[in-house]
C-alpha cells in the first residue's frame, strides 16, 4: 500500500501518455476529493519535498475511506499488489487530465531534492499543531478533527493520552474550542481500507 501511496505523488512527473479507461463514479469521487483537499493547501508554507509529500498523504489519508470502494468498482482485491498500483497511477493520471491545479503546483514540490536531513530521520519526533475542534470522526478508528488556517485536518486516537478523558464524555461542549495537539507520525493498519498508513498519533491534548 506504501507503493499505491509513492505512486500517486510520482505520477506528476511521468508521461500522461494513453488515456486509462474511463473513471466510474467511485473513482471520480475519490479523485475531485483528493482535488479540492489538495487546492485548498497552503502551498507557499511547503519549504520542502518531504513537506509536499506529507501534505499530500493528509488529503489522501482524510480520503482513505473512499477507496474501498474504488477497489470494488474495479473489481481488485487489496492483497492485488499489481492492481493497486495501477489505481494509483490512474488516479494521479485523473488528477492531471482534469487539470487539477493544486495537484499540479504540490506535484512540482514533491519533486524537488530534499535537504541532506530530509529523509525520514525525524519522522517519529514529537510535534504540535494548534486549531479550533471540530469533531470526532469514526473511520475505523477514532480521529480527533480540527480546522487551522481553513483547512480540517485529522489525527489518530489510538490509545489513551494526556487530555483523552476531556473526549470520552462527549463533545458538544468543547464545540469552538481551540486545542494544541502533540502527535507523533506512525505507520498503522487501516481495517476499512485493508492497508498501512503513515498517521498522526495523538500523544497529548490541550484544551486552550
Amino acid at each position: 500500500m506504501k507503493k499505491f501511496l509513492l505512486l500517486l505523488s510520482l505520477t506528476a512527473t511521468v508521461t500522461l501518455g494513453k488515456a486509462q479507461t474511463t473513471a466510474g463514479p467511485a473513482e471520480t469521487k475519490l479523485t475531485n476529493a483528493l482535488c479540492d483537499c489538495i487546492t485548498k493547501l497552503d502551498k507557499s508554507k511547503l519549504k520542502s519535498a518531504k513537506e509536499a509529500k506529507q501534505a499530500f498523504m493528509d488529503c489522501f489519508t482524510n480520503q482513505v475511506d473512499l477507496l474501498p470502494d474504488v477497489a470494488a468498482e474495479r473489481h481488485v482485491e487489496f492483497t492485488d499488489h499489481e492492481a493497486m498500483n495501477k489505481i494509483g497511477t490512474d488516479i494521479g493520471i485523473n488528477l492531471m487530465k482534469q487539470k487539477c491545479d493544486g495537484f499540479m503546483q504540490l506535484a512540482i514540490k514533491m519533486a524537488e531534492k530534499s535537504g541532506a536531513n530530509g529523509d525520514e530521520s525525524d519522522e517519529a519526533e514529537t510535534k504540535t499543531s494548534t486549531g479550533v475542534f471540530k469533531r470526532v470522526d469514526n473511520k475505523g478508528f477514532n480521529y480527533v478533527v480540527i480546522s487551522s488556517e481553513g483547512s480540517e485536518k485529522s489525527y489518530l486516537w489510538l490509545k489513551q493520552f494526556a487530555g483523552s478523558e476531556t473526549f470520552m464524555d462527549g463533545t458538544t461542549r468543547l464545540a469552538g474550542k481551540k486545542l494544541k495537539i502533540t502527535w507523533q507520525e506512525i505507520e498503522v493498519y487501516l481495517p476499512a481500507a485493508k492497508g498501512y498508513y503513515k498517521v498522526k498519533e495523538i500523544t497529548a491534548i490541550d484544551v486552550l
